[in-house]
């Protein structure tokens, strides 16, 4: 696949998703970024603001299944995974699969759940396989989590450790819509339910093509040296305590070659890393006396103050 159907893919998979979620386009463009560098996105957002519309939009738009799981401080490990079940007629055990075993997961206020059941996620999104009774089992592919959580609620949550923060390849957050965007979907919803008629545009295996074409964009030498000047601020800065580590910096690279090739380009340039920087680098980096999981605001005014003080490459590339 040439990098111009990837535009195409993705910007049909962009308009069609915008049948159900308004005006917020270019938080679609950065999920399709994730979901072609197979990572994962952890949302966010106060409740109603389209979260889990958006989830099951992308997973129909491309045909995929999906299952959505309710975080609760008592689910269990085994409740995301699976568990063996003695079958008495055939007299042995018997793995029923979970609910991981699909395409698309919707894991909805996952810092409600406890750190062990939070933790079984960890090798899935990593491995994208799951490990039972001594078997592993390898999931479908694409394998996409999308984890939800509300940043204002802070009783009766676990907060999510550095670990399972690091998995996730970019955290967002959709906001409210504008008074315009409000008023379209009043009427969009007002009679039918845009998601039930909602049909797919592209495939699973189109997306795993398009995922494959990303790794063919070129990032030049001036680019590699503008993320790890930015990234080496980050482990400068007076304002923070944990700066980006390597896997970041691969992170924001791949963000960058993938956000390119959804806008139709074989090569990367110093927009498309400032576009996705704040979104890979906010929950990988820590201020000085906040945890990692809260003061997102004050990280990201600690970015863009990076994003706007490292001189940018000023030559072709």
């Amino acid at each position: 696949m040439n990098i111009s159907h990837v535009e195409k893919v993705t910007a049909e998979i962009r308009d069609n998703i915008g049948k159900v979620i308004i005006g917020k386009n270019d938080i679609i463009d950065l999920v399709l970024v994730s979901v072609l560098c197979n990572g994962h996105v952890l949302l966010e957002d106060v409740p109603g603001l389209g979260k889990t519309m958006l989830a099951k939009s992308l997973a129909k738009s491309i045909d995929a299944n999906f299952a959505r799981v309710q975080f609760t401080p008592d689910l269990l490990p085994s409740d995301l995974t699976g568990v063996s079940i003695y079958n008495q007629k055939e007299g042995e055990f018997k793995f029923k699969k979970g609910p991981l075993f699909t395409n698309i997961v919707l894991a909805d206020e996952i810092n409600r759940a406890t750190p062990r059941t939070q933790s079984a996620l960890l090798e899935c999104m990593e491995e994208h396989q799951i490990s039972a009774d001594g078997v592993t089992y390898k999931l479908d592919e694409p394998f996409f989590v999308i984890a939800t959580q509300n940043p204002l609620e802070t009783q009766g949550t676990f907060p999510l450790p550095e670990a399972q923060m690091d998995r996730f390849f970019m955290r967002l957050s959709i906001g409210y819509p504008n008074e315009q965007e409000e008023i379209a979907i009043l009427s969009r919803f007002e009679r039918d339910m845009p998601l039930s008629e909602l049909k797919s545009v592209a495939t699973k295996d189109v997306i795993m093509e398009a995922s494959k074409a990303v790794n063919t964009i070129a990032v030049s030498d001036d680019i590699k040296d503008y993320i790890v000047r930015i990234v080496s601020a980050t482990r400068t800065s007076t304002k923070l305590i944990l700066g980006l580590s390597p896997r970041g910096s691969l992170a924001l690279m791949r963000a960058a070659r993938a956000y390119a090739a959804v806008k139709g380009r074989d090569f990367v340039i110093p927009s498309d890393v400032k576009t996705v920087a704040p979104h890979v680098m906010g929950h990988r980096v820590m201020l000085k006396g906040h945890s990692l999981s809260y003061g997102a605001k004050g990280t990201m005014d600690v970015i863009n103050d990076i994003l706007n003080t490292v001189p940018v490459p000023t030559e072709e590339v």
